[in-house]
């Protein structure tokens, strides 16, 4: 690609990223809440591939290029935990290296929320709230546990519904908790 072709406004690509990863959270979380009958996390595998993989590492990509080292960093490095989580679901692993997956990747949510200190609810609130979620389902994962595992996946459903709103307030201007509309120079999702 040439140096001189824009990528794009970091703005568009940034909303474009936090809808990606607002989508893919959604229904990573309500997969593991068992709150729809014959809906479970696996199902989400395509999306989580192809949609929080594929498209989340591209949009991190072009953020790089577009000077944002945080944003560029958050959206690659989710990218790969998706498209990772994606393509190995129904592997046969031992619960305890699925459990070790998540508490690793639990990692990269806990500094992406450090990193995005100062950026508002929904730039350190959605990666917070991963984190929870990641931790949640990890310790499930080697206690064996239903309960922790739709706590988590609650917690990732929220996480993915603010990532959506924040991009969706980004978009149509809608005010975020804030107060203040969103396209007014606040950004609603960090």
């Amino acid at each position: 690609m040439d140096n001189d072709v824009s990528a794009g406004s970091a703005t568009s690509t940034s909303t474009l990223g936090h809808l990606a990863l607002g989508l893919t959270l959604l229904a990573f979380g309500v997969g593991h809440t068992g709150v729809i009958d014959n809906v479970a996390a696996a199902d989400a595998s395509a999306l989580a591939t192809w949609v929080g993989g594929v498209a989340l590492f591209i949009v991190g990509l072009l953020e790089f290029r577009a000077g944002n080292a945080g944003t560029g960093t958050a959206f690659s490095g989710l990218g790969a935990f998706w498209f990772t989580w994606g393509t190995a679901v129904g592997a046969e692993v031992s619960t305890e290296a699925a459990g070790l997956f998540l508490l690793l990747w639990a990692l990269l949510a806990l500094t992406l929320t450090a990193a995005s200190a100062g950026s508002g609810l929904f730039g350190q609130g959605v990666y917070g709230l991963l984190c929870v979620s990641l931790l949640l389902l990890g310790v499930a994962s080697f206690a064996e546990s239903g309960g922790l595992a739709k706590a988590g996946g609650w917690v990732g459903a929220v996480a993915g519904l603010a990532a959506w709103y924040g991009a969706t307030a980004a978009l149509a201007k809608w005010p975020t908790f804030s107060g203040r509309a969103a396209g007014r120079g606040v950004t609603a999702t960090g």
